[in-house]
């Protein structure tokens, strides 16, 4: 018997994996939207308590930090509705420091963690092509493997409880930094007179080729940003890098930078379009027209 909870963009298609594949997935805030997966053999419930009493391993896809404690230990959480050797999957991408902290709570009732955020975007999930980071113990990971391996494809226990996100913040460094390096040539390239499309092109056979060139590249090109991934919420994992680096005395002035500047694609109204939006915000800063 499995739980989900957090049925949005990543959720929907990662639960509607499990539920294909014959599993018993109790599902809580089930919206218009994901009511497909009810019709699919998903069994929706009043409350997440009541997803935990009736799961053997729940698993979460939320936003942030806030959300999964929320969700784990506010009232009629998951929490009440656990018992001795559940297990709590948790695929958000949050704080590495809070989860260390959620899994230490739980595992004093007897209850296992693992946190598993992943990377792939919408077109991964509904793909189920994902890349999995896992934290967790071994036994846990062991029990966990067969649903990851329904939702992804590349599939890493990276070590112990946290160790995932810190995989995940990692990612979220890389990617966050190539896109606006993208942006930053391809609205060079476009200023200096030269046909975008055709540099990048050509880039895709040098040293600069990237899956971030190849993919995000072209959606600035052909100027479609339908979210497969919310600038907010890539800024919200970086937000996550900083407060980390903070942390560990390191600095990080790249990745500050480009936090900032998604902090400008928030102002100016980029919240909800997919990352390799940053262009715009670069365009904004320079004061040219967008497209």
């Amino acid at each position: 018997m499995l739980g989900f909870i957090g049925l949005g963009v990543m959720g929907r298609p990662m639960a509607g994996h499990l539920i294909a594949a014959g599993n018993t997935v109790h599902l809580h805030r089930v919206k218009p939207v994901s009511q497909p997966l009810v019709d699919q053999g998903g069994i929706a419930c009043n409350s997440a308590k009541e997803v935990a009493e009736k799961s053997d391993i729940v698993i979460l896809m939320l936003p942030d930090t806030p959300d999964v404690e929320a969700v784990l230990f506010g009232e009629n959480g998951v929490a009440d509705g656990l018992s001795t050797g559940k297990l709590v999957i948790d695929m958000s991408s949050i704080s590495p420091v809070a989860t260390k902290t959620y899994a230490a709570r739980l595992a004093e009732k007897g209850i296992g963690y693992l946190d598993a955020p992943v990377s792939g975007g919408e077109v991964g999930a509904k793909n189920a092509a994902l890349t999995i980071m896992v934290g967790g113990s071994e036994a846990d990971f062991a029990r966990g493997k067969p649903l990851f391996e329904l939702m992804g494809k590349n599939i890493t226990h990276v070590g112990a409880v946290g160790d995932g996100q810190t995989a995940k913040v990692a990612n979220q460094i890389i990617v966050g930094l190539t896109i606006e390096a993208v942006g930053e040539a391809l609205l060079f390239a476009k200023t200096a007179g030269a046909d975008p499309a055709k540099v990048r092109q050509a880039l895709m056979g040098g040293f600069a080729s990237s899956r971030i060139l190849e993919l995000h590249g072209e959606r600035m090109i052909e100027r479609t940003f339908d979210p497969g991934f919310r600038i907010r919420l890539h800024r919200k994992d970086l937000a996550l890098a900083i407060d980390s680096a903070k942390a560990l005395d390191l600095a990080l002035p790249n990745t500050a930078m480009t936090q900032q500047l998604m902090n400008a694609a928030l102002a100016i109204g980029l919240a909800d379009k997919d990352h390799s939006a940053l262009i715009e915000a670069l365009e904004h800063l320079s004061g040219k027209k967008p497209g």
